[in-house]
């Protein structure tokens, strides 16, 4: 078979010049694998969860809806990409072939891996859902996917749960993220810490602010606040709604001694949380929108209109060694793995 275009443009239907993530259709088509891509067939889908939040209140919780909202997505598109959020999320599968110009790769047929690219440019014909997770955001599923040769992945590691991989690795980008970005002594702010990459996002946070920084978690309700505390991953937990920014911004000047923090991590999977980010950071800090419901526009001129120059970094989901960086986690910290492999284990 010829090769294809190593970012996977030969993929592309519509519009014709686009990149696979951009696009509004990809060739899904199983039976013609390229020289230069990796046929999986596939085990599980985590749906980001921003995508997996807007397509269960749509579908009011419905488990039928959801498959059907899911199955028409990838019918329509050749991928699993939320019209509505632009995400995806990522996928666990086995090798089924690789193509004769990546035989190079520490890679075999029958290889467990986890794809450290997006689900909203990964080629993927869905056979059946076989089961849905809504709690973890999971779908069980006999299906296939392509990936190209640019395309990441990680081998599932031989000395944990294929389902604590996954969850880890589906929220990667955050975790090794915050390692860049937390120095000592900062103050940083975390919104959304009650989720999988908000707990994670916390414990590098306490990791590397040392004893004269501070980390603040944002909670919506009470329920996380144990967790937070029993794993001392906060110096301060604050419950507020991150859709109100004002009450965002006074919970966080009461927590961190009345000044504006350094940092702040967006973990949020709902829309409208980007000044409730912007609002609390202090003239020439960070604000790092791992969320992938963040709107550009909405952070751009919000930050514009309160006059705030802070530097806004869109949350990548990829950073160097960021596979190793979170897996490490929760091998470095049993208690932290013991509260994913209850939670995300099924």
């Amino acid at each position: 078979m010829a090769l294809g275009n190593k970012y996977g443009t030969h993929r592309v239907i519509e519009p014709v010049g686009a990149l696979p993530q951009t696009a509004q259709r990809l060739n899904n088509d199983m039976s013609v694998v390229y020289d230069n891509e990796i046929l999986l067939d596939v085990i599980a889908l985590n749906i980001d969860s921003a995508s997996f939040t807007q397509i269960e209140e749509e579908a009011k919780g419905d488990i039928e809806k959801i498959k059907a909202t899911i199955m028409g997505i990838v019918a329509a598109r050749g991928k699993q990409q939320n019209p509505v959020t632009g995400s995806g999320g990522m996928l666990i599968g086995k090798v089924a072939k690789i193509g004769s110009a990546l035989r190079d790769r520490d890679l075999k047929v029958g290889d467990k891996i986890a794809s450290l690219v997006s689900l909203s440019l990964t080629p993927l014909k869905i056979n059946k859902i076989l089961k849905v997770h809504p709690e973890i955001d999971r779908l069980e599923v006999e299906a296939q996917a392509i990936l190209f040769e640019s395309g990441i992945y990680a081998k599932l590691p031989t000395d944990m749960d294929e389902g604590l991989a996954l969850a880890a690795l589906d929220v990667a980008g955050a975790p090794a993220q915050a390692a860049k970005l937390v120095r000592p002594g900062m103050s940083v702010l975390i919104l959304g810490a009650g989720g999988k990459s908000g707990i994670l996002c916390c414990y590098e946070a306490m990791k590397r602010v040392g004893p004269t920084g501070r980390v603040i978690a944002n909670i919506h309700s009470e329920r996380s606040r144990k967790t937070l505390q029993d794993l001392h991953l906060a110096h301060d937990i604050i419950v507020a709604d991150a859709t109100k920014p004002l009450d965002i911004l006074d919970a966080t000047l009461k927590a961190n001694h009345g000044k504006e923090v350094d940092l702040c991590i967006n973990c949020v999977n709902i829309q409208g949380t980007e000044m409730a980010s912007i609002l609390p950071v202090r003239d020439d800090g960070t604000v790092y929108f791992f969320s992938m419901a963040t709107s550009f526009t909405r952070a751009a001129l919000g930050a514009e209109g309160i006059g705030k120059d802070v530097n806004m970094i869109i949350g990548n989901g990829y950073t160097k060694d960021h596979a190793e960086i979170t897996l490490w986690e929760l091998r470095e910290n049993p208690a932290l793995r013991k509260l994913f492999e209850e939670q995300y284990v099924k």
